[in-house]
């Protein structure tokens, strides 16, 4: 499981370092003016499609349900089970697209309301949106090819995809922004080629993989029931999430010009320990859990969930403590060129500082929540979401005058520590879940290792910053690269000599070596 997880994050980190690429041209090219608030909307309003009803709850449904049949009844019964519910989402996705872009400038005014009064922003947010929103489609065809690669094994494939994305959107931006109106045309655009390839790229892997799948008609079998019954919650709970993203865009869209953009660049940031870390965790962790329950061996899954939790938080602690203490350089260095200016770093850095006091629990929250899925509960995390949700809205609403854009963050970070420890807390009630002593030791001892790497950073900022805000960029790029490396240094050093890091693990791993296969 370590392995398949740290193969995961390594091509998950290779697409977020393209996306930073990206996201600096974005940056200097577009600034954080009303062509990037209306393509960060038209972004993000099928990516939180994509979270509903492709990834996020998609997932949680089809990969226990499938694995179930493949441990059972063999091969050639798990692909027809996965054809069955590819008719079905081929179905639903189609007419959900056709119906969104016929509505979508009644559906901007609720999306983005305070676009409304900027006839500029909002006429482009909408072309941009009717442009992008296909790439849900693929999307959603790309997460069912995932579940099946990942429950057979092959975890690869589906961490590669992303890496696409990010390339088709520098090449938009270098290539094809200078034929086009704008550089928001071009990385529209970009998206949706990027969903066509992301796909033909699964299908081809499936093939591979001898798991390809046949276009067959829609058909109401019992697979297709239960897969819906599953679904039901776990859609509803995705929907919490993406009500808080939701109300997130809804309030930065009334906030001043470049609110939406700050919430965007900082959040980049904060998604990179999230999608190496997190992600590649909740991925490798739930179709694991998922066999060795239904193979009968519930200590085997209580233990993979221990060691998972502790994995995740040794590599996120640091990040968390590096994101509250160099904060701007890290923004400042990558994001301020061109006309993202000074101004715009502070705000989107004071933003990231707010995510950072929730990442270790958002990290947390995809192993918990593994926990339910695996054993096909899909319901009772929603139930636990809700309490979150009202904790989060409420916040921001609260806080949205007297911290602005910063507030928004920050009531994030709250309602997932509230989900987190709510998590934990039913889990435990059901005995499907205990800290091990492993577990239990290791916590003080991480929470000692990142309070030690923040001192440190925060001394050497001082040192370096008339490198890291003052001279050219290049002094500014190898300020912050020194700080990053003396920091990972630092903090590797601090692991291996309070025990969190173990020899023996690490040996083990690069004995076995290899890629992503079966655990």
């Amino acid at each position: 499981m370590l392995r398949n997880i740290l193969s995961v994050g390594g091509l998950t980190l290779v697409s977020r370092a393209l996306g930073f690429v990206r996201d600096i041209l974005t940056a200097a090219i577009l600034g954080a003016g009303p062509v990037a608030d209306a393509f960060f909307v038209a972004l993000r309003l099928p990516n939180h499609f994509r979270a509903l009803f492709a990834e996020g709850a998609f997932a949680s449904a089809f990969v226990p349900l499938f694995s179930e049949r493949l441990v059972r009844d063999g091969q050639e019964s798990a692909r027809r089970f996965a054809e069955e519910v590819m008719a079905l989402l081929l179905a639903v996705q189609a007419v959900m697209l056709v119906a969104f872009l016929a509505v979508m400038p009644w559906f901007m005014l609720v999306f983005a309301p305070g676009f409304a009064d900027d006839p500029e922003r909002f006429d482009l947010a909408v072309l941009f949106t009717r442009i992008t929103f296909p790439y849900l489609l693929f999307m959603a065809l790309e997460s069912l090819l995932a579940g099946v690669l990942n429950s057979v094994g092959r975890f690869g494939a589906a961490a590669a995809a992303p890496i696409l994305l990010n390339l088709c959107l520098i090449t938009a931006l270098l290539a094809a922004a200078p034929f086009l109106p704008t550089a928001g045309h071009a990385l529209a655009w970009g998206v949706f080629a990027a969903g066509v390839l992301q796909f033909l790229y699964l299908a081809r892997e499936a093939e591979r993989a001898g798991m390809g799948l046949r276009l067959v008609a829609p058909r109401w079998t019992a697979g297709v029931k239960r897969f819906l019954t599953v679904l039901g919650p776990a859609a509803l709970g995705a929907g919490l999430v993406q009500i808080n993203l939701f109300v997130d865009t809804l309030i930065a869209s009334l906030l001043p010009t470049g609110s939406v953009s700050y919430l965007y660049y900082a959040d980049r940031l904060n998604q990179l320990p999230l999608g190496v870390i997190g992600i590649a965790v909740g991925t490798v962790l739930l179709p694991e859990m998922a066999r060795r329950i239904k193979g009968g061996d519930e200590p085997g899954a209580v233990e993979s969930q221990n060691r998972a939790i502790e994995l995740a938080l040794v590599l996120t602690l640091p990040a968390a403590a590096a994101f509250l203490i160099a904060g701007l350089p890290l923004i400042s260095v990558l994001f301020q060129h061109g006309r993202f200016g000074p101004e715009d770093a502070a705000a989107a850095a004071a933003v990231l500082q707010a995510y950072a006091v929730g990442l270790p629990a958002f990290v947390v929250i995809r192993s918990l929540v593994a926990g339910f899925h695996a054993r096909q509960d899909t319901a009772t995390p929603v139930r636990l979401a809700v309490a979150a949700m009202l904790v989060n809205v409420g916040l921001k609403v609260a806080l949205m005058a007297p911290l602005g854009v910063v507030g928004l963050a920050l009531a994030t970070s709250a309602s997932a520590w509230v989900n987190a420890g709510l998590l934990a807390w039913m889990l435990h009630r059901r005995a499907l879940f205990a800290a091990d002593a492993r577990l239990r030791r290791n916590l003080p001892r991480m929470a000692a290792a990142a309070v030690l790497l923040g001192a440190g950073l925060r001394g050497l900022q001082e040192v370096l910053a008339p490198w890291l805000f003052a001279g050219d960029l290049v002094s500014r790029v190898g300020g912050l690269a020194l700080l990053v490396l003396a920091g990972a240094a630092g903090y590797g050093g601090l692991a291996v000599l309070l025990g969190l890091l173990r020899r023996s693990d690490l040996t083990r791993l690069r004995r076995r070596g290899g890629g992503a296969g079966p655990t």
